[in-house]
């Protein structure tokens, strides 16, 4: 019970810090952002961003588990901090990072889906609108090729 409550109030303290570094990228201070970003990574699952995004995505989620030995609410942290790292991919204008990213996200937000054995209409919203991100990246990509 304290250890559900205390992961509730990390993830609510990252999605505060989520939306701050999400507001630095709108307001173009895209160095702040990075900075913010990687010590993000650090605070809250005490490793550098690298060792999450070399992982491939068809292990990501048994690696982290087996491997690494964490636990699924670090994959819910992890989730939120790979959202916010496809926008800075964005922002950074690094489009195949961003969709690498965000189906990456996808992964972590089924899995846990999955693993809660629950059905939450916003965790179906976030992952379509992620979807939907990678199409438009997809697309935008494509226009640049032509």
């Amino acid at each position: 019970m304290y250890q559900r409550d205390y992961l509730l109030r990390m993830i609510e303290m990252l999605g505060d810090l989520i939306a701050g570094l999400l507001g630095k990228i709108r307001k173009g201070e895209i160095q702040q952002a990075r900075e913010e970003m990687d010590r993000l990574y650090t605070d809250f699952l005490k490793e550098d961003s690298a060792l999450f995004l070399a992982l491939p995505a068809e292990k990501l989620t048994d690696s982290l588990l087996k491997e690494h030995n964490y636990t699924h609410g670090h994959l819910e942290i992890l989730a939120l901090l790979f959202g916010a790292e496809a926008e800075l991919a964005i922002a950074e204008r690094r489009l195949k990072d961003a969709i690498e990213l965000s189906e990456k996200t996808i992964i972590l937000y089924n899995f846990i889906a999955t693993e809660k054995k629950t059905f939450s209409f916003e965790n179906e919203k976030k992952v379509a609108d992620i979807r939907k991100r990678i199409t438009d990246l997809e697309n935008e990509i494509s226009k640049q090729t032509r």
